[in-house]
Protein backbone atom coordinates (compact mmCIF):
# COMPACT_ATOMS: atom_id res chain seq x y z
CA UNK A 1 0.00 0.00 0.00
CA UNK A 2 1.18 3.22 -0.41
CA UNK A 3 0.03 6.44 -0.08
CA UNK A 4 1.45 10.26 -2.08
CA UNK A 5 1.05 13.46 -1.70
CA UNK A 6 0.17 15.87 -4.50
CA UNK A 7 -0.81 19.35 -5.31
CA UNK A 8 -3.03 19.92 -8.04
CA UNK A 9 -4.21 23.54 -9.71
CA UNK A 10 -8.30 23.60 -9.16
CA UNK A 11 -10.11 26.15 -11.10
CA UNK A 12 -13.48 26.71 -10.28
CA UNK A 13 -16.05 29.14 -12.88
CA UNK A 14 -19.10 31.00 -11.81
CA UNK A 15 -21.47 32.50 -13.98
CA UNK A 16 -20.30 36.04 -14.18
CA UNK A 17 -16.80 35.90 -12.53
CA UNK A 18 -13.42 33.10 -12.99
CA UNK A 19 -11.18 32.82 -9.95
CA UNK A 20 -8.86 30.56 -9.71
CA UNK A 21 -7.92 28.80 -6.12
CA UNK A 22 -3.92 28.25 -6.05
CA UNK A 23 -3.02 25.03 -4.63
CA UNK A 24 -5.32 21.86 -3.13
CA UNK A 25 -3.49 18.83 -1.47
CA UNK A 26 -5.00 15.69 -2.71
CA UNK A 27 -3.96 12.65 -1.27
CA UNK A 28 -3.82 10.08 -3.62
CA UNK A 29 -3.70 6.14 -2.16
CA UNK A 30 -2.45 3.82 -4.67
CA UNK A 31 -4.03 0.36 -4.81
CA UNK A 32 -1.53 -1.88 -7.13
CA UNK A 33 -3.06 -5.12 -6.09
CA UNK A 34 -5.05 -5.28 -2.74
CA UNK A 35 -6.37 -8.79 -2.32
CA UNK A 36 -9.73 -9.04 -0.56
CA UNK A 37 -11.11 -11.22 1.53
CA UNK A 38 -14.93 -12.80 1.17
CA UNK A 39 -16.10 -15.89 2.96
CA UNK A 40 -19.15 -17.88 2.20
CA UNK A 41 -20.54 -19.72 4.51
CA UNK A 42 -21.85 -23.09 3.11
CA UNK A 43 -22.69 -25.93 5.87
CA UNK A 44 -19.29 -26.82 7.04
CA UNK A 45 -17.13 -25.44 3.72
CA UNK A 46 -15.77 -21.83 3.63
CA UNK A 47 -15.00 -20.65 -0.06
CA UNK A 48 -12.21 -18.00 -0.04
CA UNK A 49 -12.15 -15.58 -3.11
CA UNK A 50 -9.41 -13.00 -3.76
CA UNK A 51 -9.94 -10.10 -6.59
CA UNK A 52 -8.15 -7.71 -7.29
CA UNK A 53 -9.18 -3.85 -7.25
CA UNK A 54 -8.32 -1.73 -10.05
CA UNK A 55 -6.86 2.25 -10.15
CA UNK A 56 -10.02 4.55 -9.99
CA UNK A 57 -9.80 8.11 -11.68
CA UNK A 58 -11.90 10.75 -10.20
CA UNK A 59 -12.40 14.04 -11.57
CA UNK A 60 -13.23 17.40 -9.04
CA UNK A 61 -16.09 18.91 -10.77
CA UNK A 62 -17.47 22.25 -8.99
CA UNK A 63 -20.67 22.51 -7.06
CA UNK A 64 -22.74 25.47 -8.42
CA UNK A 65 -25.29 25.18 -5.12
CA UNK A 66 -22.45 25.98 -2.14
CA UNK A 67 -18.81 25.93 -4.14
CA UNK A 68 -17.61 23.10 -2.40
CA UNK A 69 -16.22 20.46 -4.72
CA UNK A 70 -17.99 17.15 -5.44
CA UNK A 71 -16.83 13.62 -6.29
CA UNK A 72 -18.89 11.58 -7.99
CA UNK A 73 -18.58 8.35 -9.34
CA UNK A 74 -16.69 7.87 -12.86
CA UNK A 75 -18.41 5.28 -15.80
CA UNK A 76 -15.50 2.91 -14.65
CA UNK A 77 -16.78 2.48 -11.06
CA UNK A 78 -20.41 1.89 -12.28
CA UNK A 79 -18.86 -0.75 -15.06
CA UNK A 80 -17.21 -2.66 -12.81
CA UNK A 81 -19.86 -2.54 -9.95
CA UNK A 82 -22.17 -4.29 -12.47
CA UNK A 83 -19.35 -6.66 -12.70
CA UNK A 84 -19.40 -7.59 -9.54
CA UNK A 85 -23.34 -7.67 -9.06
CA UNK A 86 -22.96 -10.29 -11.96
CA UNK A 87 -20.34 -12.51 -10.42
CA UNK A 88 -21.94 -12.34 -7.23
CA UNK A 89 -25.51 -13.73 -9.46
CA UNK A 90 -23.45 -16.44 -10.77
CA UNK A 91 -22.26 -17.71 -7.71
CA UNK A 92 -25.15 -17.61 -5.59
CA UNK A 93 -26.91 -19.75 -8.40
CA UNK A 94 -24.30 -22.31 -8.61
CA UNK A 95 -22.75 -20.79 -11.48
CA UNK A 96 -22.92 -21.63 -15.17
CA UNK A 97 -23.88 -25.35 -16.05
CA UNK A 98 -24.17 -27.68 -18.66
CA UNK A 99 -26.84 -26.47 -21.65
CA UNK A 100 -28.12 -23.92 -19.34
CA UNK A 101 -28.17 -21.19 -22.23
CA UNK A 102 -29.42 -23.56 -25.06
CA UNK A 103 -32.90 -24.30 -25.48
CA UNK A 104 -35.03 -26.88 -27.93
CA UNK A 105 -35.70 -25.96 -31.64
CA UNK A 106 -39.44 -25.31 -31.67
CA UNK A 107 -40.29 -28.08 -33.85
CA UNK A 108 -38.80 -30.14 -31.62
CA UNK A 109 -40.64 -29.87 -28.78
CA UNK A 110 -43.47 -28.91 -30.64
CA UNK A 111 -43.02 -32.78 -32.27
CA UNK A 112 -42.53 -33.92 -28.55
CA UNK A 113 -45.77 -32.21 -27.69
CA UNK A 114 -47.82 -35.04 -29.67
CA UNK A 115 -47.07 -38.20 -28.28
CA UNK A 116 -47.67 -35.99 -24.87
CA UNK A 117 -51.05 -35.08 -25.82
CA UNK A 118 -51.71 -38.38 -26.58
CA UNK A 119 -50.72 -40.05 -23.86
CA UNK A 120 -52.93 -37.23 -21.60
CA UNK A 121 -55.90 -37.84 -23.59
CA UNK A 122 -55.58 -41.81 -23.21
CA UNK A 123 -54.89 -41.33 -19.30
CA UNK A 124 -58.51 -39.32 -18.86
CA UNK A 125 -60.16 -41.58 -21.67
CA UNK A 126 -59.22 -44.57 -18.96
CA UNK A 127 -60.32 -42.42 -16.09
CA UNK A 128 -63.48 -41.39 -17.58
CA UNK A 129 -62.36 -37.64 -17.12
CA UNK A 130 -64.76 -36.56 -20.32
CA UNK A 131 -66.71 -33.63 -21.22
CA UNK A 132 -69.60 -35.04 -22.70
CA UNK A 133 -71.36 -32.18 -23.30
CA UNK A 134 -68.77 -30.52 -25.40
CA UNK A 135 -68.30 -34.17 -27.07
CA UNK A 136 -71.67 -34.16 -28.30
CA UNK A 137 -71.06 -30.73 -29.68
CA UNK A 138 -68.08 -31.91 -31.48
CA UNK A 139 -69.34 -34.91 -32.51
CA UNK A 140 -72.53 -33.48 -34.03
CA UNK A 141 -69.83 -30.63 -35.79
CA UNK A 142 -67.00 -33.72 -37.52
CA UNK A 143 -69.89 -35.88 -38.26
CA UNK A 144 -73.47 -34.57 -39.39
CA UNK A 145 -71.85 -30.99 -41.01
CA UNK A 146 -69.32 -32.49 -43.07
CA UNK A 147 -71.30 -35.16 -44.69
CA UNK A 148 -72.36 -33.37 -47.38
CA UNK A 149 -68.73 -32.23 -48.44
CA UNK A 150 -67.78 -35.99 -47.91
CA UNK A 151 -70.34 -37.85 -50.46
CA UNK A 152 -69.55 -35.11 -52.63
CA UNK A 153 -65.76 -35.78 -52.99
CA UNK A 154 -66.95 -39.36 -52.86
CA UNK A 155 -68.94 -39.23 -55.80
CA UNK A 156 -66.54 -37.71 -58.12
CA UNK A 157 -63.94 -39.68 -57.15
CA UNK A 158 -65.84 -42.47 -58.19
CA UNK A 159 -66.77 -41.71 -61.11
CA UNK A 160 -63.12 -41.06 -62.18
CA UNK A 161 -61.71 -44.32 -61.42
CA UNK A 162 -65.12 -46.21 -62.92
CA UNK A 163 -63.79 -44.03 -66.31
CA UNK A 164 -60.25 -45.26 -65.84
CA UNK A 165 -61.09 -49.00 -64.85
CA UNK A 166 -64.16 -49.55 -67.10
CA UNK A 167 -62.02 -48.45 -70.79
CA UNK A 168 -58.82 -50.98 -69.88
CA UNK A 169 -60.97 -53.52 -68.45
CA UNK A 170 -63.56 -53.77 -71.39
CA UNK A 171 -60.37 -54.16 -73.81
CA UNK A 172 -59.61 -57.10 -72.20
CA UNK A 173 -63.46 -58.56 -71.99
CA UNK A 174 -63.47 -58.40 -68.16
CA UNK A 175 -66.72 -56.38 -67.89
CA UNK A 176 -67.97 -58.40 -64.79
CA UNK A 177 -64.65 -57.72 -62.77
CA UNK A 178 -64.70 -53.91 -62.33
CA UNK A 179 -67.72 -53.66 -59.79
CA UNK A 180 -65.08 -56.19 -57.59
CA UNK A 181 -61.53 -54.15 -58.72
CA UNK A 182 -64.04 -50.79 -57.73
CA UNK A 183 -65.50 -52.37 -54.55
CA UNK A 184 -62.08 -53.30 -53.16
CA UNK A 185 -60.53 -49.80 -54.16
CA UNK A 186 -63.13 -48.29 -52.20
CA UNK A 187 -63.28 -50.23 -49.26
CA UNK A 188 -59.07 -50.43 -48.83
CA UNK A 189 -58.07 -47.10 -50.02
CA UNK A 190 -60.55 -44.56 -51.64
CA UNK A 191 -63.08 -44.31 -48.85
CA UNK A 192 -60.84 -43.85 -45.65
CA UNK A 193 -58.21 -42.08 -47.06
CA UNK A 194 -60.43 -39.47 -49.18
CA UNK A 195 -62.71 -39.21 -46.43
CA UNK A 196 -59.86 -38.09 -43.90
CA UNK A 197 -58.30 -35.89 -46.28
CA UNK A 198 -61.26 -34.12 -46.26
CA UNK A 199 -61.92 -33.97 -42.55
CA UNK A 200 -58.05 -32.79 -42.36
CA UNK A 201 -58.82 -30.01 -44.71
CA UNK A 202 -62.03 -28.89 -42.89
CA UNK A 203 -61.63 -30.06 -39.06
CA UNK A 204 -58.11 -29.94 -38.54
CA UNK A 205 -57.84 -26.88 -39.31
CA UNK A 206 -60.96 -25.50 -37.51
CA UNK A 207 -59.54 -27.31 -34.53
CA UNK A 208 -56.26 -25.85 -34.94
CA UNK A 209 -57.17 -21.89 -35.63
CA UNK A 210 -59.73 -22.44 -32.15
CA UNK A 211 -56.77 -23.40 -29.85
CA UNK A 212 -54.75 -21.46 -31.24
CA UNK A 213 -56.91 -18.30 -30.96
CA UNK A 214 -57.38 -19.28 -27.90
CA UNK A 215 -53.64 -20.35 -26.52
CA UNK A 216 -52.98 -16.45 -27.98
CA UNK A 217 -55.09 -14.78 -26.07
CA UNK A 218 -54.80 -16.63 -22.75
CA UNK A 219 -58.44 -18.22 -23.07
CA UNK A 220 -56.55 -21.77 -22.01
CA UNK A 221 -54.60 -19.74 -19.00
CA UNK A 222 -58.17 -18.51 -17.90
CA UNK A 223 -59.35 -22.33 -17.49
CA UNK A 224 -56.80 -23.53 -15.80
CA UNK A 225 -57.15 -20.45 -13.02
CA UNK A 226 -61.72 -21.63 -12.99
CA UNK A 227 -59.92 -24.71 -12.17
CA UNK A 228 -60.40 -26.70 -15.44
CA UNK A 229 -58.42 -28.65 -17.12
CA UNK A 230 -57.89 -27.90 -21.11
CA UNK A 231 -57.51 -31.26 -22.09
CA UNK A 232 -60.46 -32.46 -20.77
CA UNK A 233 -62.21 -29.30 -21.65
CA UNK A 234 -60.95 -29.20 -25.13
CA UNK A 235 -58.80 -31.86 -26.49
CA UNK A 236 -60.52 -35.17 -25.51
CA UNK A 237 -64.02 -34.51 -26.77
CA UNK A 238 -62.41 -33.77 -30.31
CA UNK A 239 -60.09 -36.49 -30.34
CA UNK A 240 -63.31 -39.02 -29.05
CA UNK A 241 -65.69 -36.92 -31.48
CA UNK A 242 -63.19 -37.53 -34.52
CA UNK A 243 -62.74 -41.54 -33.95
CA UNK A 244 -66.45 -42.07 -33.97
CA UNK A 245 -67.18 -39.62 -36.67
CA UNK A 246 -64.99 -40.76 -39.38
CA UNK A 247 -65.45 -44.71 -39.48
CA UNK A 248 -69.31 -43.91 -40.36
CA UNK A 249 -68.29 -40.67 -42.88
CA UNK A 250 -66.48 -43.48 -44.55
CA UNK A 251 -68.77 -46.19 -44.72
CA UNK A 252 -71.10 -43.52 -46.66
CA UNK A 253 -68.48 -42.07 -48.72
CA UNK A 254 -67.84 -46.34 -49.87
CA UNK A 255 -71.78 -46.58 -50.90
CA UNK A 256 -72.25 -43.26 -52.70
CA UNK A 257 -69.06 -43.78 -54.00
CA UNK A 258 -70.04 -47.50 -55.79
CA UNK A 259 -73.53 -46.42 -56.27
CA UNK A 260 -72.06 -43.56 -58.74
CA UNK A 261 -69.33 -45.77 -60.38
CA UNK A 262 -72.35 -48.08 -60.83
CA UNK A 263 -74.67 -45.63 -62.52
CA UNK A 264 -71.85 -44.21 -64.72
CA UNK A 265 -70.78 -47.85 -65.79
CA UNK A 266 -74.64 -48.66 -67.09
CA UNK A 267 -75.60 -44.56 -68.74
CA UNK A 268 -72.06 -44.29 -70.73
CA UNK A 269 -70.70 -47.90 -70.84
CA UNK A 270 -73.22 -49.87 -71.28
CA UNK A 271 -72.15 -52.01 -68.68
CA UNK A 272 -75.33 -53.25 -66.56
CA UNK A 273 -75.58 -52.22 -62.90
CA UNK A 274 -76.47 -55.61 -61.77
CA UNK A 275 -73.01 -57.09 -63.01
CA UNK A 276 -71.41 -54.34 -61.17
CA UNK A 277 -72.83 -55.09 -57.90
CA UNK A 278 -72.76 -58.84 -58.35
CA UNK A 279 -69.19 -58.42 -58.77
CA UNK A 280 -68.69 -56.11 -56.13
CA UNK A 281 -70.72 -58.37 -53.80
CA UNK A 282 -68.23 -61.45 -54.60
CA UNK A 283 -65.27 -59.76 -54.19
CA UNK A 284 -65.60 -58.44 -50.92
CA UNK A 285 -65.33 -59.36 -47.77
CA UNK A 286 -66.42 -58.44 -44.23
CA UNK A 287 -62.82 -57.84 -42.83
CA UNK A 288 -62.25 -55.26 -45.59
CA UNK A 289 -65.07 -53.18 -44.09
CA UNK A 290 -63.49 -53.61 -40.65
CA UNK A 291 -59.94 -52.63 -41.87
CA UNK A 292 -61.31 -49.43 -43.83
CA UNK A 293 -63.34 -48.13 -40.50
CA UNK A 294 -60.25 -49.09 -38.34
CA UNK A 295 -58.07 -47.03 -40.75
CA UNK A 296 -60.79 -44.28 -40.60
CA UNK A 297 -60.74 -44.39 -37.26
CA UNK A 298 -56.56 -44.39 -36.87
CA UNK A 299 -56.75 -41.56 -39.21
CA UNK A 300 -59.63 -39.41 -36.70
CA UNK A 301 -56.81 -39.55 -33.98
CA UNK A 302 -53.98 -38.45 -36.03
CA UNK A 303 -55.84 -35.24 -37.39
CA UNK A 304 -57.73 -34.06 -33.98
CA UNK A 305 -54.00 -34.77 -31.67
CA UNK A 306 -51.72 -33.56 -34.40
CA UNK A 307 -54.21 -30.26 -34.93
CA UNK A 308 -55.19 -29.68 -31.20
CA UNK A 309 -51.28 -29.92 -30.31
CA UNK A 310 -50.11 -27.30 -32.77
CA UNK A 311 -52.83 -25.37 -31.49
CA UNK A 312 -51.85 -25.40 -27.98
CA UNK A 313 -48.47 -24.54 -29.00
CA UNK A 314 -48.92 -21.49 -31.20
CA UNK A 315 -46.93 -18.73 -30.67
CA UNK A 316 -47.05 -14.84 -32.30
CA UNK A 317 -50.39 -13.89 -32.07
CA UNK A 318 -53.09 -13.93 -35.32
CA UNK A 319 -49.68 -14.83 -37.94
CA UNK A 320 -49.12 -17.80 -35.18
CA UNK A 321 -52.15 -18.85 -35.82
CA UNK A 322 -52.08 -18.65 -39.70
CA UNK A 323 -48.93 -20.73 -39.26
CA UNK A 324 -50.06 -23.07 -37.04
CA UNK A 325 -53.51 -23.98 -38.79
CA UNK A 326 -51.21 -24.57 -41.75
CA UNK A 327 -49.03 -26.75 -40.60
CA UNK A 328 -51.27 -28.84 -38.67
CA UNK A 329 -53.08 -29.51 -42.08
CA UNK A 330 -50.16 -30.56 -43.87
CA UNK A 331 -48.89 -32.78 -40.83
CA UNK A 332 -52.16 -34.16 -40.43
CA UNK A 333 -51.80 -35.15 -44.18
CA UNK A 334 -48.12 -36.52 -43.89
CA UNK A 335 -49.43 -38.57 -40.92
CA UNK A 336 -52.16 -40.10 -43.02
CA UNK A 337 -50.54 -41.49 -45.40
CA UNK A 338 -47.60 -42.90 -43.32
CA UNK A 339 -50.26 -44.41 -41.32
CA UNK A 340 -51.91 -45.70 -44.50
CA UNK A 341 -48.71 -47.31 -45.62
CA UNK A 342 -48.50 -49.11 -42.36
CA UNK A 343 -52.00 -50.21 -41.53
CA UNK A 344 -51.74 -51.22 -44.75
CA UNK A 345 -48.63 -53.54 -44.84
CA UNK A 346 -50.16 -55.32 -41.36
CA UNK A 347 -53.93 -55.98 -42.87
CA UNK A 348 -52.92 -57.18 -45.98
CA UNK A 349 -50.23 -59.46 -46.62
CA UNK A 350 -49.56 -62.06 -48.86
CA UNK A 351 -51.06 -62.92 -52.57
CA UNK A 352 -54.55 -62.02 -52.55
CA UNK A 353 -57.61 -63.74 -54.39
CA UNK A 354 -60.39 -61.40 -53.69
CA UNK A 355 -60.83 -60.96 -57.70
CA UNK A 356 -60.91 -64.50 -58.35
CA UNK A 357 -64.73 -65.44 -58.02
CA UNK A 358 -65.10 -61.94 -60.16
CA UNK A 359 -63.78 -63.39 -63.22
Amino acid sequence: MQAASHCYPLHFSGRGSYSKVSHVNVNVLSLNWLPQRFDFNQGAQICKVLKPIKLKRFCVIPNSNDGHPSLPVSEEDTTASKEDASTVEEWENGGETFLSKWSPPRYLWRGLSVPILAGQVIIRIIKGKVHWRNTLQQLERVGPKSVGVCLLTAAFVGMAFTIQFVREFTRLGLNRSVGGVLALAFSRELSPVVTSIVVAGRIGSAFAAELGTMQVSEQTDTLRVLGANPVDYLVTPRVIASCIALPFLTLMCFTVGMASSALLADGVYGISINIILDSAQRALRSWDLISAMIKSGVFGAIISIISCAWGVTTLGGAKGVGESTTSAVVLSLVGIFIADFALSCCFFQGAGDSLKNCV
